[in-house]
């Protein structure tokens, strides 16, 4: 499993590919006060932007949404601000600080759901590693390990990085302050091309149960099939991911996932059980045929013994839709 040097907390080389971006993301979710966030800062400089997205899960089951989008023609590295969002790197693969004073539209988190009120979010946290920051380069020389890597990297990226931590600091929501105390989330970057409407379909999960195990991984279609990739932290020692084994119970609209059954396979040939349940899913893309769920998750361990560890964290979907609506890859 490569873990990659502090250097990869910077920005990176532009290339000349129209849909060259340099990407930023980070969740959080605090159990006791119900409250977190799931946000992206990406960098298109060939096409001359720079935006953000921050979403944000409001006690009681609402979601709150705040974009912009700035002139950004070269890249530019951290401190990322856009609009009411900056992004501070306090300590190269160890520390970020994520600070956010803005008016986001709310609505309730269903398909189709339209804001009805605006709420005043003012949110200073802090996110300190506890895992290695795992992924790839992107700079190696010669042709990816695989066909299915080769095909997916020109459309979600060529360099990549994942990093699982604890977050401490607090959330205001009009006025009411949730300090966090139990809050874990992942953050990834991305760089390369990236273009939305590429992979045919993807899996893509986030999960901490605790301070000593967390997963993080994607399952993603590719014309030349599904790459399966991802990390294990468990007992102090990272481990790739082999395989995804999934079984999803689906809504009765046929795209959003409400609980996830997963077999994660990594490359000792251990096996890890997983169960999660979906709390709630905010439709975050559409945009032609594509869809993207982000679903805000309790995910339960099983280890062999019959013991159990529990967490929260995503299971996100990406679904390229037929003529008549329906996922182009049907969802295991």
């Amino acid at each position: 499993m490569p873990i990659l040097a502090p250097e990869h907390d910077f920005a990176h080389p532009v290339e000349p590919d129209s849909a060259w971006s340099e990407s930023y993301y980070f969740n959080a979710y605090d159990p006791g006060s119900d409250s977190g966030f799931f946000t992206r800062i990406g960098v298109r400089p060939n096409e001359g932007t720079m935006d953000v997205g921050f979403s944000a899960w409001l006690p009681g089951g609402e979601l709150a949404e705040y974009r912009h989008v700035v002139t950004q023609r070269e890249m530019v590295g951290p401190p990322l601000v856009v609009g009411g969002v900056r992004y501070e790197l306090l300590d190269p693969m160890k520390s970020w600080r994520i600070v956010a004073d803005v008016e986001a539209p709310a609505r309730a988190c269903r398909r189709g759901g339209e804001p009805t009120h605006s709420v005043h979010l003012v949110v200073d946290v802090r996110f300190d590693a506890v895992s290695p920051a795992v992924g790839t380069d992107g700079q190696r020389s010669g042709a990816p390990h695989s066909e299915e890597a080769s095909a997916a990297t020109g459309t979600t990226g060529k360099g990549h990085l994942e990093q699982a931590g604890r977050w401490s600091g607090s959330m205001t929501i009009d006025g009411a302050t949730h300090a966090w105390g139990d809050a874990f989330g992942n953050r990834d970057r991305s760089w390369g091309p990236r273009r939305w409407g590429g992979p045919s379909m993807w899996r893509w999960f986030s999960i901490n149960l605790g301070e000593s195990m967390h997963l993080g991984g994607i399952r993603l279609g590719t014309s030349a099939g599904d790459l399966h990739r991802g990390w294990v932290l468990k007992d102090a020692q990272v481990t790739s991911i082999k395989e995804w084994r999934l079984r999803t119970e689906l809504a009765d609209d046929g795209l959003t996932q409400r609980v996830v059954h997963a077999v994660v396979v990594d490359k000792r040939d251990r096996t890890f059980a997983l169960t999660g349940e979906v709390q709630r899913v905010a439709d975050i893309g559409r945009a032609g045929g594509t869809v993207v769920n982000e679903g805000l998750t309790r995910w339960t361990y099983r280890a062999d013994d019959g013991s159990t560890l529990s967490g929260h964290g995503i299971a996100e979907y990406l679904h390229q839709l037929d003529e008549s609506g329906k996922p182009a890859v049907p969802v295991a």
